[in-house]
């Protein structure tokens, strides 16, 4: 364990202190090459490191915050113009969720035995050794995160602006000015309070869940009154192709992005050995429960084709069913996806901190703020990337290029939990599995890549 310096600020409040993430959850400060506002100058020692503050409630909102985003809203029309049926669009969101759930287990099992902030990162990292989790770290700091919270940026600018312009596309530069502005705000906020942070968690996923019980109760009664005309040979004209299949599960497995996010959390997680695998797991039941509800509810109401045709379901679903609260379903959406961009940036800013902290990123980084203990270099660098990936626009060309960045960095983490098992094997192990789980979804993530350099060659080799 490294020892951390006590040190005391003359003058005036300390503003950055650069952090050393390495081994140890305590964290080194260097006053030689800490930054201080108003020419503060520094003698003694002292230590600073990310405040434990987050219990199991918050930890199950985070997550599912995060994952109840703007994949419900977007991927059912991603999945079905692959699958072609409804039927097979169902059971493509039970893989996704089922998939969702068994990475869940293995990464509950690395997070727990490796219980330092920074998720795959670190877990490639001692696997692989650093060049491997150099490479990782850079896919998520280039592509990953950034495409995945530019998109969902722009789902939200989208459904906000589009009321205006009621007989028109929004126009594009409002659009994407819009998206730029709301990225800033959750950026400013993660930077000024974590703990405040949390606690908007809690009433934006308590807001979406709302809002998706509307759909389901809707859908579920449109049901009961004997709409099931789309239930009847539902997997009539399906494709069941592996180029299909494997594409369309890139949009469901995008819709439940997040899942691992609360890994990267693990220093400011209280009693992370117990709180870690039960908010993963309490969490992605509950999120693949209501998908699968709300698809059912959403083919109730809206034809494959009436899906595929619109550019926001809900709001076609409202439309159909309850007209006044079509008004309402834009902001409802906002809401949804605003939850997932913040937890998206509260949770990757502290992967690119510990990063920076191993000498892969940046150095200014690993720099916190002494009053308030947020990573906020590491937050602006976040927000200049998202900006930048929001030109690229296409949002469904962004969740291709996602998915394959994806399936390389699981393939090397679960490749690499195997691997442990030999190189490590007394590690203490709190939560355990067998070890053919990740050897299956090595498998897996391996044969997604295959396949999608083979379909789609353009976006894996930008990826």
């Amino acid at each position: 364990m490294a020892v951390a310096k006590k040190r005391q600020v003359v003058n005036g409040d300390a503003n950055y202190s650069p952090v050393n993430s390495g081994r140890s959850s305590i964290q080194t400060v260097d006053s030689k090459q800490a930054i201080f506002e108003s020419g503060s100058t520094v003698t003694g020692d002292t230590k600073l490191e990310l405040k434990k503050q987050m219990n199991l409630f918050h930890c199950v909102s985070i997550i599912i915050g995060i994952i109840i985003g703007a994949g419900i809203f977007v991927s059912p029309v991603g999945i079905t113009v692959h699958v072609r049926s409804v039927g097979m669009s169902i059971v493509m969101w039970c893989i996704a969720g089922v998939f969702s759930m068994l990475c869940a287990l293995c990464y509950a099992e690395l997070g727990a035995c490796l219980p330092e902030s920074g998720g795959e990162y670190i877990y490639i990292k001692r696997a692989w050794g650093d060049f491997a989790a150099f490479m990782c770290l850079w896919m998520n700091f280039i592509i990953i995160n950034p495409v995945c919270v530019a998109a969902s940026s722009l789902v939200f600018a989208t459904y906000i602006i589009r009321p205006v312009f009621p007989n028109c596309e929004p126009p594009e530069a409002a659009v994407r000015l819009l998206a730029a502005l709301i990225i800033a705000a959750i950026v400013g906020l993660n930077c000024y309070n974590v703990n405040l942070v949390t606690k908007l968690q809690v009433v934006i996923t308590a807001s979406k869940l709302i809002a998706l019980l509307v759909i389901i109760v809707i859908g579920f009664y449109w049901l009961a009154k004997g709409n099931v005309e789309n239930f009847q040979d539902t997997f009539a004209g399906s494709d069941y192709s592996a180029g299909a299949i494997s594409i369309a599960f890139y949009s469901g497995f995008w819709a439940f992005g997040g899942w691992s996010y609360l890994n990267f959390l693990t220093e400011e997680v209280i009693n992370p050995n117990r709180n870690l695998p039960l908010g993963i797991m309490i969490s992605i039941t509950g999120v693949t429960l209501i998908y699968i509800l709300a698809n059912i509810a959403y083919f109730a109401v809206l034809t494959p084709l009436e899906l595929l045709q619109s550019s926001a379901v809900a709001v076609t679903f409202l439309e159909r069913t309850v007209g006044l609260l079509s008004y309402v379903v834009p902001s409802l959406i906002a809401v949804s996806v605003i939850g997932g961009i913040n937890g998206s940036v509260l949770s990757m800013s502290r992967l690119f901190y510990v990063a920076a902290g191993n000498n892969h990123l940046p150095y200014i980084i690993s720099m916190i703020t002494v009053k308030n203990l947020t990573p906020t270099p590491s937050l602006i660098s976040m927000l200049v990337l998202v900006i930048i990936m929001q030109s690229l626009g296409n949002i469904f060309f962004l969740i291709e290029m996602l998915g394959f960045s994806l399936s390389i960095v699981l393939t090397l983490v679960f490749g690499g939990q195997v691997l442990m098992r030999y190189t490590e094997p007394d590690l203490i192990r709190p939560i355990k599995i067998p070890w053919l789980l990740p050897a299956f979804l090595c498998c897996v993530s391996a044969s997604l890549i295959v396949i999608t350099v083979y379909q789609k060659p353009w976006e894996s080799g930008i990826a």
